[in-house]
């Protein structure tokens, strides 16, 4: 549930450096615990993300908890069920200090309130494909695992998300 002093907003090119070590801390965390990372960190997707407004951040006062972006299509990932009824949810980064603060679900409170607002039907995102963990925690939330499918090194694509085994998953809005 998101607290009253909290909000979510665009991320502005004056968040990038701590957009940066976000991603950062999160590749080092994630490694540490032996689960998968990604090799490299697209910076001009991340620049790309803000300066076209698809990438959001929750604030409490002036620190940032949590960074996420979005896209309205993606095609090269789920093809032909991007039926330009979906939000799609990408790079959802928590901020190591506020972990177990529940980020995950105000990222969901708000993305079905925006499929609501924009009459769309589903809520799809991918992860790792090998990690149970990330896949049943994304599945408490109400998604459903669609099939496994490895992205293609398509230069259209995040350096970082070519050539994955992810998992697709998507929620339909109630």
């Amino acid at each position: 549930m998101q607290q009253d002093n909290e909000k979510i907003i665009n991320t502005t090119m004056d968040d990038f450096p701590a957009v940066l070590w976000l991603f950062e801390e999160a590749m080092k965390l994630q490694g540490q615990n032996g689960y998968k990372v990604w090799k490299t960190l697209d910076k001009a997707g991340l620049v790309n993300d803000i300066q076209h407004n698809l990438q959001y951040k929750i604030v409490s006062r002036n620190d940032i908890l949590c960074v996420f972006s979005v896209q309205l299509n993606d095609p090269l990932i789920w093809h032909n069920r991007d039926q330009n009824d979906a939000i799609y949810l990408h790079r959802i980064v928590v901020n190591p200090n506020h972990k177990g603060q529940k980020q995950f679900e105000k990222v969901m409170n708000w993305a079905i309130k925006y499929a609501r607002q924009h009459n769309l039907k589903f809520i799809r995102m991918d992860t790792w494909a090998d990690n149970g963990k990330i896949i049943d925690y994304y599945q408490s939330f109400g998604f459903r695992f669609i099939e496994n499918y490895r992205t293609t090194n398509a230069p259209e694509l995040p350096i970082q998300n070519r050539n994955l085994n992810v998992a697709l998953m998507e929620i339909t809005i109630p």
